[in-house]
């Protein structure tokens, strides 16, 4: 029977040091601040059963009601298996509701409900506080910066997703007015 206070590999007893050109401190930062951008969301969610998965299809189903399934697969690159145990829980839950689409009977739109909305909302401000807390120890062109990186960190192919939500944003916009 071998020994098993001893290790049968040699442990590294040397930090991790950049390596190859790796940028450790940038992937320290990042997940350091996903850490506490998603904390206070994460207590809120969890009250409810729900996790980070939730979070994102409550957003994005806010983000554009309306958003049909297969573009809300296309927006959060899950399987339709991950997808769909979610969404079950979101609509059991009350929070979102799934319609035929008015075209195609077998596409499924879906629509957030007023329970649906106060909790994006309820999600979302921590979040948008700790934005605003961070923006405005800046400028307005070291915020350009932040969010052209950010958009860089995007795989370029998916980029026109982003361009699509603003799109969005704006037409809203101009519907309220």
């Amino acid at each position: 029977m071998p020994d098993r206070t001893q290790p049968t590999v040699k442990p590294i007893r040397t930090p991790l040091s950049g390596e190859d050109g790796i940028d450790l401190s940038i992937i320290e930062l990042f997940f350091f601040a996903y850490r506490d951008f998603t904390s206070d969301p994460d207590q809120i969610l969890e009250t409810y059963g729900f996790g980070r998965a939730h979070h994102r299809v409550l957003h994005f189903v806010n983000r554009k009601p309306g958003l049909t399934v297969a573009e809300l697969l296309d927006v959060l690159q899950i399987t339709k298996q991950s997808l769909a145990r979610v969404l079950k829980q979101l609509i059991d839950a009350g929070h979102i509701i799934q319609v035929p689409g008015p075209r195609d009977r077998r596409q499924r739109e879906l629509y957030p409900t007023q329970k649906g909305r106060q909790l994006a909302l309820d999600l979302a401000r921590p979040q948008s506080r700790r934005i605003d807390a961070a923006l405005r120890a800046i400028s307005t062109g070291e915020r350009q910066t932040v969010e052209g990186f950010l958009k860089a960190m995007v795989n370029a192919e998916l980029r026109p997703q982003i361009d699509r939500l603003a799109d969005r944003r704006q037409d809203a916009t101009e519907g309220d007015g």
